[in-house]
């Protein structure tokens, strides 16, 4: 294992303390799964050659999905592959009329991530990248950067959208040689999906087109294939808290989300997909509700049905969905283990005694839940870990019997409205820790 750095520590700490994911410093921590990140990173190899992959990610709140999905957004950026994640929220969804679609689109834009730039915003050095070497080339062969950007970019007119994309890089591209930063800047903005008016766009850019609500799918086919013109492997979109789908009050707004992913499903599983990978992260509930999750959209339903040969302890991890398997003990041991390196100097850790008494502790209070969802117990530890650490002088035998812990309830499934997006406020965390 590589040696820890400071700013890991903190990153770690913090996000463990919240009961989040940290971005930085998984490989610290990570136990298990490991014949899902195999499957996975056998994922990112098939996009990186050409090829497309779709997985769904399934598991109960607090189960590791959104770690999972940040483990192999990771890999992803090993293998050169560009990453764009975002997570679904009542204004931000695949399908929409209203905007939601294309304030999605803005939000992965935003998130973009390169492996020099991982965490995010690496929109602008793409495109510089590009226009970079389509620059070397035209002085390589005398001939004007415009006509070998027009030239680079000539197949993109065959796609939906290509030509006012390939417009726009050319755009970004006088603004580059003429000094003008505001014609580069409304190129970011075009390409980040930021333009909610076609007016505007012709405006800044000429252009007249945006991309809008409809539109968002073909636009993540076009970034797939700029970014391997700009000589990365391809493009990894991540969709996390799926279940936002599954929450809406509106049957209409649900189907027409989920034709958008069977659209999404079929072109990967055809081969129509190049250099183009989906990770979609969602509760079971998500998944296999026959009235309001993807099992209620019959062509889904049987798409991503279950192999039936896959029972008593038989898995079957090539097909769409991934199932988070529940962490054995020794995992579980192993989890606090490297969290306890995390935190805490060799020379005045606790034992693997307290440890031990931890998990011992945490089964009396929630039985195997704390296998199920491993988020409150990491946290329980971390909280624990962080008064041993504060209070000098403190046993963690005396304050082992007073973690409260309770099963994580996760989100609370309540209805969104399609037209508000409105739901009831509140805290989604339904568990607490005290000491």
């Amino acid at each position: 294992m590589s040696r820890l750095k400071p700013r890991e520590r903190d990153a770690i700490v913090q996000a463990l303390r919240a009961g989040v994911v940290p971005k930085l410093g998984l490989r610290h921590i990570q136990v298990g799964r490991a014949r899902e990140i195999k499957e996975l990173v056998k994922d990112m190899d098939r996009i990186a050659d050409g090829g497309s992959a779709i997985r769904f990610v399934i598991g109960e709140y607090g189960s590791g999905k959104t770690f999972f999905m940040n483990l192999i957004r990771l890999v992803a950026l090993e293998k050169g592959l560009v990453v764009m994640f975002a997570d679904l929220a009542p204004d931000r969804r695949i399908h929409a009329t209203g905007g939601q679609a294309r304030g999605l689109y803005a939000e992965m834009a935003r998130n973009l991530s390169t492996r020099t730039k991982p965490d995010g915003g690496a929109l602008a050095s793409v495109v510089e990248r590009f226009v970079s070497q389509a620059h070397r080339d035209a002085e390589a062969r005398d001939m004007p950067t415009g006509s070998v950007i027009r030239e680079r970019l000539g197949h993109f007119e065959e796609l939906t959208g290509g030509f006012e994309f390939s417009e726009v890089i050319r755009r970004y591209w006088e603004g580059h040689e003429n000094g003008d930063e505001d014609l580069k800047s409304a190129a970011l903005r075009w390409l980040r999906g930021e333009f909610s008016t076609r007016t505007d766009a012709r405006k800044a850019l000429g252009v007249r087109t945006i991309i809008d609500d409809a539109s968002v799918y073909d636009h993540l086919k076009l970034m797939s294939a700029f970014v391997c013109e700009a000589g990365y492997k391809g493009l990894l979109v991540g969709l996390d808290e799926m279940v936002n789908l599954y929450k809406l009050t509106s049957a209409q707004a649900r189907n027409a989300n989920y034709e958008q992913i069977l659209r999404i499903l079929n072109d990967v599983l055809q081969g129509s997909a190049q250099n183009l990978g989906f990770l979609m992260g969602g509760t079971p509930e998500f998944l296999m509700n026959t009235r309001r999750g993807l099992y209620s959209y019959e062509a889904l339903q049987s798409r991503l049905a279950e192999n039936t040969f896959a029972r008593d302890g038989l898995v079957d991890l090539s097909g769409p969905v991934i199932r988070l398997a529940n962490l054995t003990p020794e995992d579980m041991f192993v989890l606090l283990a490297n969290v306890r390196a995390v935190m805490q100097d060799e020379g005045n850790a606790v034992s693997d005694a307290a440890l031990e008494a931890f998990m011992a502790h945490c089964s009396d209070r929630i039985g195997e839940a704390y296998f199920r969802t491993p988020r409150n117990t990491v946290t329980a530890f971390v909280n624990l870990l962080s008064i041993l650490e504060q209070n000098p002088g403190t046993e963690w035998s005396d304050l082992i019997e007073r973690i409260e812990l309770s099963e994580d309830g996760g989100d609370d499934l309540t209805d969104v409205d399609e037209d508000t997006g409105a739901r009831p406020s509140g805290d989604d965390d339904l568990v607490s820790f005290k000491l």
